[in-house]
Formats: structure tokens, C-alpha cells, sequence
């Protein structure tokens, strides 16, 4: 029922040429408006780590001063400054978070903010490929991550390696061959630490692509609950779930060996330089070569960059997760949005022209899906029809002949591969999409409410929300035989719904789903079936209420059955990509065998009842999701 492994098709988990550095460069733009406060943030922590460095210079003059002297006044002088020098760091660390806190929130808020708008503005077609779980991911755990690594990773990247250098510099100056000691093993650890990286990055990415999956099918199955348990598939999904589990368990058990394989490179190898610089610097001491203040300064100093040498490995794992969280967000923000018209300022409706051009015409229009191969059959191959202003013409097909998409071509959902559709004779592709969608009201066949109010759902549908009003809503209400059933919620019309608007049966859900669409008074309406989960009694009603509407605008409806065809002034009947035929109802009856097929249950000829139920089939599409 759900796939278990569903993953965005720009998501890849193979190892690929890619740079750390280049791919965090990318954050520049959002990070520049708190890049006084970040760098700010970064002097006062390296001025904090200079002040563990000082410390070692105090032991020095402590331990050659007044501890040879046998000086109590001068050990108690250098245990107030160790002291004072102590509180200082701690109040420069205390400032450096106080400095990143807030600003690095925003940062975040904006990312999410500017995908959020991007999504939303991405075609339909996008949607299509992209599970639901991978955008969830990017937007919420790859975004929290990157914060962290501003916060913390990226401060302490450049905090440490100031501190190891200065700390470096320190060593040589107290004592150049005890100094070149600990230096040594720099070049050893540059080596292991790039390896470490190549194979991490594989790691990490794999790590956050299956956690997308991960979240793909928790939504799916918290969604679809209803369905799992009709169908006693818990087991299954618990299943499917434990796979996906697995999978990302090892994952991650694949990253924590590569952590801890560098973890005890970076411990082991610099403790036994440190071991051989401390042996060697005793026998200095008992040589009289060097003062025991000196060693005791230098094993000091050796000591204060033990952190920033052991945390590389820390951190250089978090800089490619952020790296990958990185490239994740930007494989969506990255994806184009297709070219639109320019926008209308006042946005006046389409001219009227001559008599013949008013209404909706398709001419020649052929469209593929997106990522269908350009040698593929066409979903619609040539579609030539025309619905004259003021008409009602109800659309006709058999299962997967495409009439739903043909409706989401009329509000731009999909571009059209060629051809022209025209509202009153202006091409909507030289229309803003935002101005399309005012004009055209649509109610599809799953009616898609939202975590909202009835009100608010409804409203949706307004092409001004500001000019709403009480009577428009209960309009549309009475025209959808909602306005019983809204005034018997406990809250009438301010009832929250739900998430999907699953707290409400199908039918309501579809009557809302109707009320939005007409509640614009748009001068054009799709319609996919949008009768099919009411009862008999129901639909009679809605009928008669909907026939007021119609009257007044120029609309497609996508019908199955008798009672919604009667709606229509005329019927066109779409059958192998292409319009087979137009009439009225009992026109098509008489002359189309297809047509009396679909509406009355009568075989074909030559065929039987269940063959001829595919009748009508649009061909091969090039997609693994039936045609709508």
C-alpha cells in the first residue's frame, strides 16, 4: 500500500565529488545579515581560548619566582591572577553564546521560511516525485542541524585551530625541540582526518536521505490509519517501519565506527608524543637544561590544546553533516521554478472578444508528464474543445483516460507540452498564475481540507479574502448542501476540522471541498466529479442548488454517472488521449457505443463488460502512478 523506500529523486546516498567548504559557502547568504554578531562571536571565543594559553605563562613565573624563592605573598598574587584570568574566560565564553543565540535562530527561521515559499511555489509535478517525509527532513532535522553547527561547530572549528597554532607557537618559543616533538604527529593526523572525511561524507548522506524515508512512512501510516487497521496491515507497516529501522541503524553504526576509529587516532597518537615530550623534558630538568617552571609551562600549554586536538574529530563529522544538510536544502531550493508571465498590476479579467473565442478552448493540446521520455504516447494527444461562455459541458472517459488532468492543465497545475488554452480568448500561459487561479474555481475529486476552521477552509476560495463576507459564505454553503451539517459541529462554522479534515465523513469533506470552490463567484469552474461520495438524496439537492451557479459561469465537469451529466448543456467524450466525440447526453447515447458503455454498464461490441471497463486508456504515459 505504501512504499517503504520511497525516496526524492535528486536524493542520492552514492559517493560523489563534492566539497565541504564550497557547499557550506552556500549558507553565506542567509548568514550575512548576523555576520557582525557571528564574527563577533568568534574573535570574543579565539580572546577566550588565548586566556588558557596565558595561564601556562603564570605557572612559569609561579614556580621559577616565588615557589623557588619560597615568596607565599608572590604564590598567592599568581593564584588571584590565575584566578582572575579564569573568570575573564568563563565571561568571554558566556558572551560568545549570548552573541550567536538569537541571531543563528533567525538564521534558521529564514532557511525554513524561504523553502516553505519555494515548495509552495514548485509545480505539481514536482510533488508528484518528491516524497512528502524527504521535504519534512530537510525542512525541520537538516535545518536544526546546520543551526547547531553555526552555533557551535563552525565557532569551535575556527576557535581551535587559532588556539592549536598560537598554542603552537607558544610550545616552540618555551622550547623548540620539546616543541617540534609535539608537532610531529600534524602531519600524520592531516592524512587520517581527509580519509576520515571521504568516508564520512558517504556516511552522513546515506544517514539523512534514509531518515527521510523514515519520515515519508510514519506520515504515510499516521495518514492512512484508518486504512491500515480496515485492513489489518499494522504488521506489515510495523514491518516495513523495522526495515527502514535497520537500514538507518546501520547507517549510524557505520558512522560511530569511523568516529571512534578517529577519536582514537587523534587520542592515541598525540599521548604518546606527549609522553615522549614529557620524558625527555625530566631528563632536561635533572640536566639543569631546563627550569622545572619552563616544563611545568610547556606540559601545561601541551595539556590546554589536548581539547581543541581531540575535538577535531567532533567536529569535522559535524561540519559534513551540515555539509550534507547543506546540500540537501539546496537540491529543493535549487529546483526551478517554471518561467510565469509577468505579473498584472491591476489584473483585469480577460477581454471579451468575438462571439466565437468566449469561454474555455482547448487547441491542439498535448501534454506528457514531466518526466515522461519525450518519445513516450501522450497522456492528451491533440485536444481540440470548446466550452462556450456560459456553458456547463461535462467531461466523460473511461478509468485513466486523463480527465483529471485535463482540469489541472486549466489552472495551470501542469504546463501544457503544446498547444494553447484560452479563457475568453487570453492564452493562459500569457496570464500570471496567481491570475489564472482567480479566474478558475476547481473542486477536485479528494477534497483536501486543512487543519483550520470550516470558515477558513471554505474562505480559502475567495479570489479577494478581504471582500469575504457572510453572505458569499453562506452562499456557498446553501449551494453545497453544507449549511446543516456546519451549524450542527459543536462549534458551527469556527469547528476546527482536523488535520485532512478527517473528523468529517467523505461527504462532508466533498460538499466543503464544492463550497470552496464556487464561494469566488469565479467566472470559470472545474469540476472533477464532484457528487461521487454523496448519497442519492444528498446529490439531488446539490444538483438543483449547483444548477444556479452554473448558469452564471462557464465550467468543465468531469462526470461518471447519469445525474451529473444531466447537469451539463452538453457531454465530450475523451477516449485514447483525445476528444471521441461531443453532444448532448442523449445524442451521445444514440451514436456512441462508448458512451452507452459508460453510462448504462452495456457491453461493448466484441468485447465483454470487464474489458470494456478499460475502454479509453490514454497509453503509455511514462509514469509508474496510473493516469488520472
Amino acid at each position: 500500500m505504501m512504499s517503504a523506500s520511497a525516496e526524492a529523486p535528486a536524493a542520492t546516498s552514492q559517493p560523489r565529488q563534492r566539497s565541504v567548504v564550497r557547499s557550506l559557502l552556500r549558507l553565506w547568504p542567509y548568514v550575512r545579515p548576523v555576520r557582525a554578531r557571528l564574527f563577533g562571536a568568534a574573535a570574543v571565543a579565539i580572546i577566550a581560548a588565548s586566556m588558557a594559553l596565558i595561564m601556562p605563562l603564570i605557572l612559569k613565573w609561579i614556580v621559577d619566582g616565588p615557589v623557588a624563592d619560597g615568596d607565599t605573598a608572590g604564590v598567592w598574587l599568581g593564584g588571584g591572577v590565575l584566578l582572575a584570568v579564569g573568570v575573564v574566560e568563563a565571561l568571554l565564553f558566556g558572551l560568545r553564546r549570548w552573541l550567536v543565540a538569537r541571531p543563528l535562530a533567525g538564521v534558521e527561521a529564514s532557511m525554513r521560511g524561504a523553502l516553505y515559499q519555494h515548495v509552495q511555489r514548485l509545480p505539481v509535478a514536482f510533488h508528484d516525485r518528491w516524497a512528502t517525509g524527504q521535504l519534512l527532513s530537510r525542512g525541520t532535522g537538516d535545518l536544526q542541524l546546520l543551526r547547531m553547527f553555526l552555533a557551535f561547530g563552525l565557532t569551535f572549528l575556527i576557535v581551535n585551530s587559532a588556539t592549536i597554532l598560537i598554542g603552537c607557537a607558544v610550545l616552540l618559543v618555551q622550547d623548540w625541540g620539546l616543541g617540534l616533538v609535539l608537532i610531529a604527529p600534524v602531519l600524520p593526523l592531516i592524512l587520517v582526518c581527509a580519509v576520515f572525511e571521504t568516508k564520512y561524507a558517504v556516511a552522513a548522506r546515506r544517514a539523512q536521505d534514509q531518515m527521510g524515508d523514515l519520515t515519508t512512512l510514519v506520515e504515510e501510516s499516521i495518514l492512512g490509519i484508518r486504512v491500515i487497521k480496515g485492513f489489518g496491515r499494522h504488521r506489515s507497516q510495523a514491518r516495513a517501519f523495522q526495515q527502514l529501522s535497520r537500514r538507518l541503524y546501520g547507517t549510524e553504526l557505520r558512522k560511530a565506527r569511523l568516529l571512534a576509529g578517529i577519536w582514537m587516532v587523534i587520542l592515541v597518537l598525540p599521548e604518546l608524543f606527549l609522553g615522549t615530550a614529557l620524558v625527555l623534558g625530566i631528563a632536561q630538568v635533572a640536566d639543569n637544561d631546563l627550569t622545572a617552571g619552563t616544563l611545568v609551562a610547556f606540559m601545561t600549554t601541551a595539556m590546554a590544546l589536548r581539547w581543541p586536538v581531540e575535538s577535531i574529530g567532533f567536529l569535522l563529522a559535524l561540519a559534513n553533516e551540515a555539509s550534507t544538510a547543506t546540500d540537501r536544502f539546496f537540491e529543493v531550493m535549487d529546483t526551478e521554478i517554471p518561467p510565469d508571465a509577468p505579473a498584472e498590476r491591476a489584473a483585469p479579467a480577460p477581454a471579451p472578444t468575438a462571439g466565437g473565442e468566449r469561454g474555455l478552448r482547448f487547441d491542439g493540446v498535448v501534454f506528457r508528464y514531466p518526466e515522461a521520455p519525450e518519445n513516450s504516447t501522450p497522456v492528451l494527444n491533440g485536444i481540440d474543445l470548446h466550452v462556450r461562455h456560459g456553458e456547463t459541458m461535462a467531461l466523460v472517459g473511461g478509468t485513466g483516460s486523463g480527465k483529471t488532468t485535463l482540469l489541472s492543465l486549466v489552472p495551470r497545475l501542469y504546463e501544457v507540452t503544446s498547444g494553447r488554452i484560452t479563457l475568453d480568448g487570453t492564452d493562459i500561459a500569457t496570464l500570471p498564475r496567481r491570475r489564472v487561479r482567480e479566474l478558475v474555481g476547481a473542486a477536485f475529486e479528494e477534497p483536501t481540507l486543512f487543519s483550520a476552521t470550516v470558515r477558513e477552509n471554505v474562505e480559502m476560495g475567495l479570489r479577494d479574502p478581504a471582500s469575504g463576507g457572510a453572505d458569499s459564505f453562506a452562499r456557498a454553503l446553501r449551494v453545497s448542501q453544507a449549511a446543516d451539517f456546519v451549524a450542527a459541529l459543536p462549534q458551527g462554522a469556527e469547528t476546527e476540522v482536523g488535520e485532512q479534515g478527517l473528523s468529517l465523513s467523505g461527504g462532508q469533506r466533498q460538499r466543503l471541498a464544492l463550497a470552496r470552490a464556487v464561494i469566488g463567484r469565479p467566472p470559470f469552474l472545474i469540476l472533477d466529479d464532484p457528487l461521487s461520495a454523496l448519497d442519492v438524496h444528498t446529490e439531488a439537492r446539490v444538483e438543483a442548488a449547483l444548477r444556479e451557479v452554473l448558469a452564471g459561469t462557464t465550467a468543465l465537469v468531469v462526470a461518471h454517472r447519469p445525474s451529473t451529466v444531466q447537469l451539463a448543456d452538453r457531454v465530450a467524450l475523451l477516449s485514447g488521449g483525445r476528444i471521441a466525440d461531443v453532444g448532448t447526453h442523449s445524442e451521445l447515447l444514440q451514436r456512441s457505443a462508448e458512451y452507452r458503455h459508460l453510462m448504462t454498464g452495456e457491453p461493448l461490441s466484441g468485447t465483454s463488460p470487464q474489458a470494456g471497463a478499460e475502454t479509453g486508456t490514454g497509453g503509455t504515459t511514462g509514469r509508474e502512478v496510473p493516469v488520472r
